[in-house]
């Protein structure tokens, strides 16, 4: 986009002058970052779409510096943190105040500020590399379309970056290494033809010779093409094909047109966009009828991009060069953490964490010459059975931080690397670092220390940091172990339990056994189920849990087949027909459960939210006698509606693992609950966010209105001001216990 760069309604965005006092202080100027752009870039086939139109900048009125929270809670849980230059203050998200929202304090110090009390929830934080911003997504309404804003540290001059238009919605990329721009993705529906498009609207030629990204982007036309297939280049060591052409087909009707029953359409744009509002945001790259599409990394000198696309099971990582906007490697990536891996300081280096042939992810690193290409790929770092969950490398490129998933419990190491982030011919210098949660969720650097999210099933989630060869230390604003739970119930740990599945195939699970009862004597037990499907139930304080623990009946914790972290093959076992036999995984863990553990088979029921919400629908209907009850939160009910009125981003996705909304249209339908409501004998509950747009609240509607049809008992919970994620302390304590008392209700003998 150029100076002129347009929003959705056609007006000019709102342009501040930099600041007299920052605009020049340790960092390049972003005066020159006005090149000339295409005003409204044209689409492949000719049409003028608003999924191109840039972001505009939105001041935002109250953000005159850090505030309290108005509402304290004790128990409270900090997670996503992000770190100054100086690694001595730390941005991150917190929930004390009722809702997850931004906050900061020291690493090693007590005082914290709220930097914006606004309703809406915060997902991710990203502080800049010249630790001028902020940069954080929100979740307007608690719903689904989330918005990316800036602030500065001290609260002032906050503004939305991307995200305000109507029907839009913007995620976080990587920043600039020089703090000139964050990249943002934004997603809009695609717009009819515009009138006036002409073959002269066409994509043009690669940009100028030497134009780069930030810092210097003079003579930018901002011309871009659809990221295409990467050229084959000869295998490399280990990898039988380093270089993938990956084609992923377009989801639409036949014709070419895309399905407007199944919202398919939108399209996705990545932008680099100027907090200060200075330059016009200069597009990166695009996306029609996409899935996904995150910046993950820019070289120094913005000549080359890490870019994560594609749907849930296929996606990849893009090296897409900049000045001519060539994709000179794409490579096949596991789904989880969206931050892929990263480039090292002089970009004669990839850094990725992949599983490219091979059933567990793995540390690939890739040597790239000046034009980005690969010249050969090594295996750095694996482990048998293992996913490498996290990969952290250092801004200097002296290290990388690894996080394993071992069967649900995370191991985390650092390798130790050169300045040009090379190990040499093999692994280079690893050492273990302990720690005090089972689980971490994100690895953040911090100048000379590093701090890790962590989590556990007695802990509620806090940051700690890392000193240098030293074991991590809580920050004094994380909570306390003793504010885990309330007070009178201990917190629970699981213990695993392995059942097996009628065809033999091994599952996994985390048994929780209610305190107080002797242990041989039969307990009620709920079977809940995690989403996904390619979550996983991993060992951490989950306070329904604990809720439903304190009502006396047993949870038992599965992943069934489609679940991550069991290497590619488990995780593809429920495609298509596969998912019958997940249905089936339910009742065997359930049998597990009574015959490997306390669970009276009298008293079972079966609890799930999202992907498990549909296994509860599911359960209930095709082991009617099974279960005494279900709980269904944020489920689907018939494949068909949930593709009708899902988000198009995650209809693409969804594709994959279900079904084709038309070419596996009866797939579907036997799939669906719905289809088999007849079947239904237990009561249910179920429960949905009002604002949910992954999986519109219709699906639990029209479930429950058809098993009061035929007579059953069936109650809606809908959470107001709330999306598929229940992110408010008043709803969320509705739910659990609103959830606790069902089960208690008809779980009793």
């Amino acid at each position: 986009m150029a100076a002129d760069a347009r929003n959705l309604t056609g007006e000019p965005p709102a342009v501040r002058q930099p600041d007299a006092g920052t605009a020049g202080a340790g960092r390049p100027s972003t005066a020159h970052l006005t090149g000339t752009a295409h005003p409204n870039p044209p689409a492949p086939d000719g049409r003028t779409t608003a999924a191109f139109a840039a972001p505009a900048r939105v001041p935002l009125p109250n953000a005159s510096g850090p505030r309290d929270a108005t509402t304290r809670l004790i128990a409270h849980g900090c997670w996503y943190p992000s770190a100054d230059p100086s690694g001595t203050q730390v941005a991150f998200i917190c929930d004390r105040g009722g809702v997850p929202q931004l906050w900061t304090g020291p690493a090693d110090g007590r005082t914290v500020h709220l930097l914006d009390d606004g309703p809406d929830p915060v997902t991710e934080v990203s502080w800049s590399p010249d630790g001028r911003w902020i940069a954080y997504t929100t979740a307007p309404g608690g719903g689904e379309h989330t918005r990316v804003l800036c602030v500065r540290p001290d609260g002032s001059d906050r503004h939305i970056l991307a995200g305000a238009e109507p029907g839009s919605s913007a995620h976080l990329g990587c920043w600039a290494h020089d703090g000139s721009a964050v990249a943002v993705t934004v997603a809009v529906p695609t717009a009819a033809p515009a009138p006036d498009a002409t073959a002269e609207d066409g994509p043009s030629g690669p940009g100028p010779a030497g134009d780069h990204l930030p810092g210097h982007w003079p003579g930018r036309t901002g011309h871009t093409e659809l990221l295409g297939p990467a050229p084959h280049t000869a295998p490399g060591p280990g990898l039988p094909s380093p270089v993938l052409a990956v084609e992923t087909a377009t989801i639409g009707a036949p014709g070419g047109r895309t399905a407007p029953a199944a919202g398919f359409g939108d399209g996705l744009s990545a932008y680099l966009v100027d907090p200060d509002g200075v330059a016009a945001p200069v597009l990166l790259a695009v996306e029609k009828d996409a899935a996904t599409l995150r910046v993950c990394d820019l070289s120094r000198d913005g000549a080359l991009a890490l870019l994560r696309r594609g749907p849930r099971g296929r996606r990849e990582a893009v090296v897409l060069r900049t000045t001519d906007h060539v994709a000179t490697c794409v490579m096949p990536v596991a789904d989880g953490d969206p931050w892929i891996g990263s480039f090292s300081p002089r970009a004669d280096t990839l850094w990725l964490r992949s599983n490219a042939h091979r059933e567990f992810a793995v540390l690939l690193a890739a040597g790239l010459d000046p034009q980005g290409k690969p010249l050969s790929w090594s295996v750095r770092a694996a482990r048998e059975s293992s996913d490498l969950e996290l990969l952290r490398c250092a801004r200097d490129g002296g290290s990388a931080v690894l996080a394993w998933n071992v069967r649900g419990m995370s191991e985390v190491e650092v390798l130790n690397t050169d300045a040009s982030g090379r190990t040499g011919d093999g692994t280079g210098p690893s050492r273990p670092v302990p720690l005090p949660h089972e689980v971490v969720t994100r690895v953040a650097d911090a100048g000379p220390r590093l701090l890790l999210a962590l989590s556990g099933s007695r802990r509620r989630p806090g940051i700690w940091w890392l000193p240098d060869g030293a074991t991590p230390v809580r920050t004094p604003w994380s909570s306390r172990d003793e504010d885990a739970v309330p007070p009178g119930r201990p917190p629970v740990r699981p213990v695993p339990l392995r059942p097996t599945a009628r065809d033999g195939l091994p599952l996994n699970g985390w048994y929780y056994r209610a305190p107080g009862r002797a242990p041989g004597e039969p307990a009620p037990c709920v079977i809940h189920l995690h989403g996904g499907p390619e979550d996983q139930e991993r060992p951490v304080l989950n306070p329904l849990y604990h809720e439903i623990l304190g009502r006396g009946v047993d949870v038992f914790a599965p992943d069934v087949r489609g679940s991550s972290g069991y290497g590619r093959s488990f995780v593809d076992a429920d495609l298509g027909r596969g998912r019958f036999a997940a249905i089936d995984d339910v009742a065997d863990c359930a049998a597990h459960a009574v015959l490997a553990g306390p669970a009276d088979p009298a008293r079972l029921a079966v609890m799930g939210r999202s992907y498990g919400g549909y296994l509860t629908f599911a359960s209930l209907v095709w082991h009617p006698d099974l279960f005494r009850t279900g709980i269904a939160v944020c489920g689907m009910s018939d494949l068909a509606t949930f593709f009708e009125g899902t988000e198009p981003w995650i209809a693409q996705s969804a594709a994959h693992k279900y079904g084709h909304p038309e070419h596996d249209r009866e797939l579907l339908r036997a799939l669906s609950p719905m289809s088999r409501i007849d079947a239904l004998r237990a009561p249910v509950l179920a429960v949905h966010g009002e604002h949910d747009t992954n999986v519109p609240p219709g699906e639990s509607e029209q479930f429950v209105r058809a098993a009061r049809e035929r007579g059953l008992t069936a109650e809606l919970l809908t959470l107001l001001d709330e999306g598929h994620e229940f992110l408010r302390a008043d709803n969320r304590r509705l739910f659990r216990r609103a959830a606790a008392d069902w089960l208690q209700r008809h779980l009793s003998p």
